[in-house]
């Protein structure tokens, strides 16, 4: 097959971002496979292990209940995002007073740094100042206030808070420029045939915002079960391990253990999945489907 001279241009124009792919995410990636396979540690060059990384990794009870924390973690924050994105988004599409500031001023908890904002909510869920605890006692919804990041449920529940906050503007302002695109003569003649806003929301607004719906779920599935900040800056895993997921619990292992070979086998135990979620929401953008 013979190249032609704009064929050849356009090679020369994309080769710096190829490589800097290749340098940014190839080699790190082929490393993190060569020492999930290896009993290598910090000191120790290490052998080939073979798969030994990962069937260790299965019988651990830590290891099960990150992998526990990691579903039920990202299922449970990407649906809170997914529903609550979707009311922000349809409440600004709504020409309200005001509705210019608010679309911009959404986009705060998602712009601000994670560790920064991740610190805020950290001291309001402190159990000697925590706001939230003073308005629930001095309101009577509660007498001692909420044990937030000291019982291991409520600590899941204050991380699933702090990342559906900050992730509810990317869903919120990717809808609202999917509702944008959707033509208002739709929903005029919807209403002459009678339709109220359920069925139009059910028979226009869902069908035509499926491109944009998968796509968005995509990358916040990918981006919520590898999260890494708000875990460790809130709980660092903890009380008793039971916080950790696969990100933290690869950190402690890796780095802060020195056991870079089972380190790296937790941070790719679920590539294969994740792989799968990938192609199959893909193939769900691409094809055409009745709602």
């Amino acid at each position: 097959m013979r190249f032609g001279r704009e064929e050849k241009v356009a090679f020369l124009m994309i080769a710096p971002a190829i490589l800097w792919l290749f340098f940014l995410v190839g080699y790190p990636f082929v490393l993190a496979i060569y020492l999930s396979l290896s009993d290598v540690i910090v000191g120790r060059p290490g052998s080939f292990a073979g798969f030994k990384n990962f069937i260790d990794l299965a019988q651990t009870k830590i290891f099960q209940t990150t992998l526990g924390n990691s579903f039920f973690f990202t299922f449970s924050a990407v649906i809170l995002k997914l529903v609550l994105g979707m009311v922000l988004a349809l409440l600004l599409n709504q020409r309200l007073f005001g509705h210019k500031f608010f679309r911009a001023a959404i986009l705060l908890p998602w712009v601000v740094p994670t560790a920064l904002s991740t610190l805020g909510w950290k001291w309001m869920f402190d159990p000697t100042y925590s706001v939230i605890n003073w308005v629930f006692i001095k309101t009577g919804l509660s007498t001692t206030g909420i044990p937030w990041l000291a019982q291991p449920l409520w600590a899941k529940l204050s991380i699933i808070m702090v990342n559906t906050w900050r992730g509810v503007p990317f869903f919120a302002i990717n809808i609202l420029a999917g509702l944008k695109t959707i033509p208002r003569e739709l929903y005029e003649a919807a209403e002459v045939d009678g339709a109220g806003p359920i069925t139009k929301f059910r028979r226009i607004t869902l069908p035509l915002l499926k491109p944009v719906l998968a796509t968005v779920l995509l990358f916040s599935t990918v981006m919520t079960i590898s999260d890494f900040n708000i875990v460790y800056v809130l709980t660092r895993g903890g009380p008793m391990d039971s916080t950790h997921l696969l990100a933290t619990l690869a950190y402690q292992t890796g780095l802060a253990s020195g056991f870079l070979g089972k380190g790296a086998a937790i941070s790719l135990f679920l590539f294969p999945l994740l792989t799968l979620v990938v192609y199959f929401q893909l193939k769900i953008i691409r094809r055409k489907w009745e709602w």
